[in-house]
């Protein structure tokens, strides 16, 4: 028997209960030593237990298909073998270049074979990998590596000059006194296989050329670890769109177990041969860069991603996988290789905003499989998905894309870890209309914030991860995201949710993307006002957008503005909406109406 969230509730709001959370999460908190090479010794490695983490598929996998290509990138390829080989001697080389065990190694690398080895190479030799979002300024690059107190820095010559300033320059955003970075080791990619040209050398002091930093390597003894499940294997900077970049801690149990629930939900095998189209900094891939080797699948390496690169990729390596972002699927919607059939045999997962049910619908005409995920940087990536239903498929197609466009259920290692909830922690009523707050717990929750108390204590609070995302259950059990909890509209009295006006638009043929937020208003205190950018060779008047929406949403959910051009995002495609909202209530005392 399986118990719904309401009926779990009660025990939840048992002040004993709430006690022992309490109890529970400062006991974890003080057992948990960060970063701490033997913090193993607590719980050593025996005949019934193992300490979890993600290294170990790439172990097994080599043993398992030591001759199966696991990487193609252009015309190299790597077999498992060789891919192992290859970890081990990077782990070596960090060795032999004096990072030790809970060193920090950060990555500024594009999807390309070298960073998918930094997922390995560092944490079998004991160290904490921080990959680093290519988009970022050089600012935020120094802000990371200060913040991380990373040890050494491997970098791809595009980003070259970025290296330079970040590390020339002390002005970093928020940067105190306590956060330090000795880089002691350079190491630079050099892509002497990517299509564009070559970048030159970078030239700067004391670099080593990525392959020649490897073979110092060979025949480097690793030191013996004493691991701990718990210890810190990663450190994935948010993006930081509403305040600096925070440091999500991922522990090797929570990678180890979002990995495996990936394999498991998305189907991955053997045979699969997934394509890099999500970068791998975002969220270490969603965990995909240790999920395919569990699965003993092939990684399809693509330092940029371009439509006709994906479609010309679906159709010569037989893709049957890919993470795709909204503005990626968009991309390869308004291509000219979209056509009927395009992608049949690829199962997509998508995430970071919801996909308007005519995205669905496209992408069910080229034969994709698309599901629709939900998650954050604090939660490994995806943690709940659109399940699909067996009925669903007698049902109409626009009825097949609404239900595919909710966030769902959680996904295998969430277990029944997510929740809607008031403000008193109480299940909201499965009715589809009640407004409430996600919240999770279990495995697959980062450890905490690196350097942050009291960040870390704050998100946590109630013994769960606060999402701040707003959302409504449905009678079927699955969650439907409406909004950031501070992007609901209240226009006179109504709340109105910016994600549901914006599916609305998204239907319209001449939309490419769009946001809504609230702004002032004289007499509604506020109201919704899109922002669009049209696709190309459109062009359409405000009353035109107004009309449409009027058609379809009650009008006072409609919105009464409209302004047309590019939208602010940030390095990994995600539309600013704090943005645009801070210069429709600059010199207000408020931001609500």
């Amino acid at each position: 028997m399986t118990l719904s969230p309401s009926q779990s509730a009660p025990l939840l709001l048992d002040p004993i209960a709430k006690w022992l959370i309490v109890v529970d999460l400062w006991t974890f908190q003080l057992w948990r030593s960060r970063l701490s090479p033997d913090h193993g010794a607590r719980n050593p490695d025996s005949v019934s237990f193992l300490n979890l983490w993600p290294g170990l598929f790439l172990t097994r996998s080599a043993q398992v298909y030591p001759s199966k290509t696991a990487i193609h990138y252009n015309d190299v390829s790597y077999s498992y073998s060789e891919f192992d080989e290859r970890v081990q001697n990077l782990a070596g080389a960090l060795v032999n270049a004096g990072i030790s065990a809970g060193d920090r190694v950060a990555y500024l690398v594009p999807n390309i074979p070298q960073l998918l080895e930094g997922h390995y190479g560092p944490m079998r030799m004991g160290a904490v990998l921080v990959a680093i979002n290519t988009r970022l300024s050089s600012r935020e690059i120094g802000f990371i590596l200060r913040h991380s107190g990373a040890k050494a820095l491997v970098f791809d010559s595009e980003y070259a000059d970025s290296v330079k300033d970040a590390l020339e320059h002390s002005e970093t955003l928020g940067v105190t006194t306590a956060d330090s970075s000795e880089i002691n080791l350079l190491v630079e990619v050099i892509d002497t296989d990517s299509k564009t040209n070559t970048p030159p050398t970078s030239g700067l002091r004391g670099v080593i050329e990525y392959e020649k930093f490897l073979s110092s390597g060979e025949n480097v003894d690793l030191p013996i670890l004493q691991r701990s499940e718990l210890d810190t294997v990663a450190i994935d900077y948010t993006s930081g769109t509403t305040g600096e970049p925070k440091g999500v801690e991922y522990t090797g149990r929570g990678a180890y177990l979002n990995a495996l629930g990936q394999c498991v939900d998305a189907g991955l095998r053997p045979s699969s041969t997934y394509l890099w189209t999500l970068p791998m900094f975002h969220c270490n891939g969603w965990c995909y860069t240790w999920a395919v080797t569990a699965a003993g699948g092939t990684h399809i390496c693509l330092r940029q991603v371009t439509a006709e690169d994906v479609f010309s990729l679906v159709e010569q390596r037989g893709v049957t996988h890919m993470c795709a972002a909204p503005s990626v699927l968009t991309m390869m919607e308004s291509s000219d290789g979209a056509e009927p059939g395009a992608l049949t045999g690829t199962k997509i997962i998508t995430g970071g905003a919801p996909p308007s049910p005519k995205m669905l619908r496209t992408m069910k005409s080229l034969g994709a499989d698309l599901v629709h995920a939900y998650g954050l940087t604090e939660t490994y990536g995806p943690s709940t998905f659109a399940a699909e239903q067996s009925g669903w498929n007698d049902l109409t197609t626009k009825e097949q894309a609404y239900l595919n466009s909710r966030q769902g259920v959680p996904n295998t290692v969430a277990h029944v870890g997510v929740r809607v909830v008031d403000e008193q922690m109480n299940d909201v009523p499965a009715d589809a209309e009640t407004i409430g707050e996600v919240v999770t717990r279990g495995n697959t929750i980062m450890a905490g914030y690196y350097n942050d108390p009291e960040g870390s204590q704050e998100a946590f609070s109630g013994g769960w991860f606060h999402t701040g995302d707003l959302a409504v259950m449905h009678a079927d059990g699955y969650m439907e995201l409406k909004d950031r909890k501070k992007d609901v509209i209240i226009s006179g009295g109504e709340n109105i949710s910016s994600v549901e006006v914006e599916m609305v638009l998204m239907e319209h043929p001449a939309v490419l993307e769009t946001c809504v937020v609230g702004v002032p208003d004289s007499q509604w205190g506020e109201s919704p006002k899109a922002f669009i950018s049209l696709r190309e060779g459109f062009e359409l008047e405000a009353s035109e957008i107004i009309a449409f929406c009027r058609d379809r949403i009650a009008h006072f959910k409609a919105p009464r503005s409209v302004e047309f051009g590019e939208l602010p995002k940030t390095a990994t495609g995600k539309i600013q909406k704090y943005l645009l909202r801070e210069r429709e209530w600059a010199g207000r005392n408020r931001r609500i109406g």
